[in-house]
């Protein structure tokens, strides 16, 4: 099937290159960054290795995705969507993939929790949050997610009919609970997670930037259980 990588980056100048270098390009029938507002050369160092560049100067996770997804080439039938700081590995997508390819599922989510992340790849307060996401969407759900991780693959017409919303680290808890109401086929599978390769994260780097996400994603999860329900 053919398959488009998005990237979302901001200030990933020192990564990007060797990300992309990474990706195995036979996979993909193009490779989108999503150039977040960056104030460094990391959308150079991309168009370099010749990926192209959705430039979304607002600042937004989820905005950065919708953007790209506007540079999304016709015969695309799956995005593959991954960071850009190095922590995941994009040689690992075909585990995303195969499900799909097998007409098993139609989202496939990465997770770093049935994987093996290297220590200092993801922080306790990053444990802890995505431990309290993922319990209460079964609770409010009834769906046993283990993770709300970044590396995930969904099918084109899929994604388009879920209508996301969401520009801001609501982003994918939203794919995941839109995937749910609208009857989606999920699977979770295995990938690794990696520290990244330079600076800290804007989020997870801080514990505010952390506490504000974590807010954003839990006030997402109860607003999704809550239209589900109506």
């Amino acid at each position: 099937m053919r398959a488009a990588l998005v990237i979302p980056a901001l200030n990933e100048e020192a990564s990007i290159g060797a990300v992309l270098d990474e990706v195995p390009q036979a996979w993909f029938c193009a490779v989108i960054v999503a150039d977040n507002g960056s104030t460094d050369r990391t959308a150079e160092e991309a168009a370099a290795r010749g990926a192209r560049i959705a430039v979304e100067p607002r600042r937004g996770y989820g905005g950065a995705c919708l953007k790209a997804l506007e540079a999304l080439p016709a015969e695309a039938e799956v995005v593959v969507f991954m960071d850009g700081d190095g922590s995941d590995d994009p040689r690992e997508a075909d585990r995303l993939l195969r499900p799909i390819r097998e007409d098993r599922a139609d989202l496939v989510v990465g997770s770093r929790v049935l994987g093996r992340p290297e220590r200092g790849a993801l922080h306790p307060h990053q444990r802890l949050g995505n431990w309290i996401a993922t319990r209460l969407l079964r609770l409010l759900l009834g769906h046993g997610y283990t993770d709300l991780g970044p590396f995930r693959a969904i099918r084109a017409d899929s994604l388009r009919r879920l209508k996301m919303k969401d520009r801001g680290y609501g982003w994918t808890v939203e794919m995941q609970i839109q995937a749910l109401r609208h009857g989606l086929r999920v699977e979770e599978v295995p990938v690794s997670r990696r520290p990244r390769m330079s600076g800290e994260s804007k989020v997870s780097g801080s514990l505010r930037g952390s506490f504000a996400a974590g807010c954003k994603i839990l006030w997402t999860v109860v607003r999704g259980a809550m239209a589900s329900r109506r």
